[in-house]
């Protein structure tokens, strides 16, 4: 059993993750997740392991199961997000293992640091978001470097997993140094250390001193969007009602749109701005620059004449 453990407080764990532990003849972790469910595991065979050491745990967790016992391999957060399920699977398809072996497999999910996080500041995911590692011991920097690029420019919120260590002390600047070349200097950014833990700790700040915090491997740090606010030490992001909706006129919807129908500048709304546009003379050039889109997708969306299905798909909403 692959088990998520939540953010390390035993009230955000789920009953699945306290009855897999429950069941399990054997405990595998981190040294720091297993002081976690201490309270869970007495009498249990344990196994810690080190920092590094994930593999090792797979490959322990692989031959007390061949052994014939139950084992409860824990991962804080959820086990499919940074944690055990990736390398676990590796490890058994590396054995040979298929889904008819006599080891089953189960994934028990858990709130990870994302969740834990941002329920901590306030609701800074509730539009796109991604989580990027900036952990590179493993991916070489100019993936990473990509990544971050890419969602700086894209606008999404970003959960910063693995953001600095004793050793890894610059990729946290260089992920500023990115992300100021797309978002405002005042770009609002909360910095979670140990979520839900005894040693909790919540900063705000901004974009321009992010990399000037106490940051550690015990933090996330959670990035804003062009229009994420920081009021009354609450972290917020918009969903978008205010684009469709009046909310100062008891929600009544804006000129031009409609309450269950794409935004006006939507996807049919925006092709038929774009054409015009076009046949007006704006060039391809010009459109690509003033969406911020590729060239060719502009001109692939220009020369593709096949929207009915779209609007008999929107009729439909």
């Amino acid at each position: 059993m692959l088990v998520g453990i939540g953010p390390g407080s035993v009230e955000h764990m789920t009953q699945r993750a306290r009855d897999a532990i429950a069941e399990s003849d054997v405990v595998i972790g981190y040294v720091t997740y297993i002081k976690l469910v201490a309270d869970l595991i007495e009498g249990k065979e344990i196994i810690r392991k080190s920092m590094t050491e994930e593999l090792d745990r797979a490959i322990s967790a692989l031959d007390a199961a061949r052994a014939g016992k139950k084992v409860a391999l824990i991962s804080s957060g959820d086990a499919g997000v940074y944690g055990m399920a990736g390398p676990t699977y590796e490890v058994l398809f590396q054995a040979g293992w298929t889904p008819d072996d006599p080891v089953q497999i189960e994934i028990v999910p858990g709130a990870s640091a994302l969740n834990s996080c941002a329920a901590l500041v306030g609701a800074p995911l509730t539009h796109d978001f991604c989580a990027i590692s900036l952990s590179d011991l493993l991916t070489p920097w100019p993936t990473i470097a990509r990544r971050l690029d890419a969602a700086a420019l894209a606008d999404f919120v970003v959960a910063l997993y693995n953001p600095k260590s004793g050793r890894r002390t610059r990729q946290i600047v260089e992920a500023q140094r990115l992300f100021l070349r797309h978002r405002a200097a005042d770009t609002p950014v909360a910095i979670v250390k140990s979520a839900y833990r005894r040693r909790e700790n919540i900063v705000f700040t901004t974009l321009d001193r992010m990399a000037d915090a106490d940051i550690g491997m015990l933090s996330t740090v959670l990035i804003g969007n062009s229009n994420t606010f920081v009021r009354h030490g609450v972290m917020v992001t918009p969903r978008g009602y205010a684009n469709k909706y009046d909310l100062e006129e008891g929600g009544a919807a804006r000129e031009g749109e409609r309450a269950g129908r794409s935004l006006s500048t939507g996807l049919l709304g925006w092709l038929d701005g774009l054409r015009q546009d076009h046949a007006e003379g704006a060039s391809i050039e010009t459109l690509a620059a003033r969406h911020r889109l590729p060239a060719d997708y502009i001109r692939a969306t220009l020369d593709d004449t096949s929207e009915a299905p779209l609007a008999a798909v929107e009729d439909e909403a």
